[in-house]
């Protein structure tokens, strides 16, 4: 990846981070745009905006911190496990899922239900296997399991220092944008690669030292 494709990712990525930021804080932060409105404080909503904006700009650094942490991660677990990385990484997927259901639910109380956790956990992996299914279908069936454990360990990953605090509306706002990110860069990642590979100045340039070689033999 060129620096300039990796530049207009990084822009791209942070600006879909501020928009999902902002539109999730209108639902689960509505009191924070209502003691404005009544009586009316342009200057004050606008400062909770930018208050918002700035948590989607953060929340969006974390996915993509997290992100090319993760390509390292997924080559380095090839090259050490090999054959038995796609296992590893099942068995991960399932410890996490586990995870993601089992500590918040003990934090919780002994009143807590159970139920909220689990499917909080089942829309994750819900909305993982989706992405997962396109990444597959425009690459090849390869990416589905490494898109499925991308879009649940590592986004629970990133989620953990919200999840800590058990605050509903701080996990949503955090949640979405990580979601929305993680897609975002996941799907773009194989388009950016096919793009460079079919410049053609490249392909020119293969051409030409395919030339040079024949005419040397």
């Amino acid at each position: 990846m060129t620096t300039r494709k990796w530049v207009h990712l990084f822009f791209k990525t942070l600006f879909l981070g501020a928009i999902a930021a902002i539109i999730t804080s209108f639902f689960v932060k509505s009191d924070s745009y209502t003691m404005f409105l009544d009586p009316f404080n342009a200057w004050e909503l606008f400062g909770a905006l930018i208050w918002f904006m700035g948590i989607g700009f953060l929340f969006s650094v974390v996915s993509q911190t997290g992100f090319f942490a993760y390509l390292f991660i997924n080559q380095f677990g090839l090259s050490i496990f090999r054959n038995f990385w796609r296992p590893v990484q099942v068995i991960l997927l399932a410890f996490v899922l586990f995870d993601l259901i089992y500590f918040p639910y003990q934090n919780a109380g002994s009143d807590a239900s159970v139920i909220p956790y689990a499917l909080t956990a089942l829309v994750i992996l819900g909305y993982g296997l989706v992405v997962a299914y396109v990444k597959a279908k425009e690459t090849n069936q390869s990416a589905f399991l490494p898109a499925v454990f991308f879009m649940v360990v590592v986004t629970v990953i990133e989620w953990v220092p919200v999840l800590r605090t058990n605050q509903t509306d701080w996990m949503w706002l955090m949640i979405v944008p990580l979601l929305v990110c993680n897609t975002y860069q996941l799907l773009q990642l194989h388009r950016i690669v096919k793009t460079e590979e079919q410049q053609p100045g490249k392909a020119i340039n293969r051409k030409q030292s395919k030339q040079k070689v024949t005419k040397a033999k």
